[in-house]
């Protein structure tokens, strides 16, 4: 099961979907599992999850009703095996996703997390949030982070 748990993988069970709640995430993990005649830990799918949010393979936003995760902007989505199968077994509907809220929720936590990370003095993570950006302005066309990056080059450049 622990193939399944990547994130790219996690990003290619959501994209069938369109969004997923994380309890619905779960819960196809749970079906993959089965299928393959394994038992899933539900820490380690709630870390996974976790760790592809964290690295923004997978993103959360407030859709109005609920939280949804969407394929995130560093995410290269792939089915893992038997994921084809799960719109016929889940009952849950193709949703769009609401690009606006989901480019905000990016943005916002990105510039936080820039914040930080700049203040902290912490080039590892400046770094890897600026390659982030560059993903985010292919990711999500309704926000523009071009001043996070500015930042973060500038934090670098004067470190």
């Amino acid at each position: 099961m622990s193939d399944a748990l990547d994130p790219d993988r996690l990003a290619g069970v959501v994209d069938l979907f369109g969004a997923l709640t994380p309890a619905e995430l779960e819960r196809a993990l749970a079906e993959l599992a089965f299928k393959r005649g394994e038992t899933v830990d539900p820490d380690a799918v709630a870390a996974a999850i976790d760790d592809a949010v964290s690295s923004y393979a997978l993103v959360r936003y407030d859709d109005g009703d609920d939280t949804r995760l969407v394929s995130g902007p560093t995410a290269f989505p792939t089915l893992p095996a038997n994921a084809e199968d799960l719109p016929h077994i889940l009952e849950v509907p193709d949703r769009e996703v609401d690009r606006e809220a989901a480019g905000t929720a990016v943005a916002e936590r990105l510039r936080a997390e820039a914040a930080s990370a700049v203040a902290d003095g912490d080039d590892a993570a400046i770094e890897r949030l600026l390659d982030t950006t560059y993903d985010v302005a292919v990711w999500a066309d309704v926000v523009a982070v071009d001043d996070v990056r500015e930042r973060l080059d500038g934090a670098l450049d004067d470190g």
